[in-house]
């Protein structure tokens, strides 16, 4: 698994985009911080323009690259539910990020459990990571489902066997508390 850790995390540095295992189900990844990248993914997925993707970081000081300003509260919520299956919808203001956000100025960011899935994040940078399939398509449980989506037009598919998850838990942080917006 690392020769293929070591190759994804090439490709993605160079800007590509791959299939691969998250903590919840398969990911389509690229590099959040890489506005071709993120078009190519939108295209990629029949995703709607207006809707923005998970971003997965590798620790909470990752958000200041997206210009987030937490408060004491906001980050000793985060502390407590991440690592986890939780992505957090938070405040992301900037136009410089607006072709993530999509003029919704909040982003959604996670920060996984899996080891491994963290430290090939603290050497790509932020991944966006939405579910490996067609916009309102069943996402991907085995590689060769997901091949069936994106075929060769994708650089990279790490396998992670068969993956029989749940998306992420979806919540928010407003006035210093947790409201969740899917379960």
């Amino acid at each position: 698994m690392y020769k293929q850790l070591e190759k994804a995390k090439k490709v993605l540095l160079r800007g590509g985009i791959g299939v691969l295992p998250t903590d919840t189900i398969y990911g389509l990844v690229g590099s959040a911080l890489n506005k071709k990248t993120v078009s190519q993914i939108y295209k990629l997925r029949r995703r709607n323009p207006r809707k923005p993707m998970i971003v997965l970081v590798d620790s909470v000081s990752d958000l200041k690259e997206f210009g987030v300003k937490i408060g004491a509260k906001e980050r000793k919520i985060l502390n407590r539910i991440w690592p986890n299956k939780v992505s957090v919808v938070l405040p992301c203001p900037s136009r410089k990020f607006a072709y993530l956000h999509r003029g919704t100025k909040t982003l959604a960011f996670r920060l996984p459990k899996p080891y491994w899935l963290r430290k090939l994040l603290s050497k790509t940078g932020p991944l966006v990571a939405p579910s490996a399939n067609w916009e309102d398509r069943p996402p991907a449980k085995t590689i060769k489902e997901a091949k069936k989506y994106f075929g060769n037009k994708i650089d990279f598919y790490l396998d992670g066997g068969r993956i029989i998850l749940r998306p992420s838990k979806l919540v928010k942080i407003e006035c210093g508390k947790e409201i969740i917006l899917r379960k």
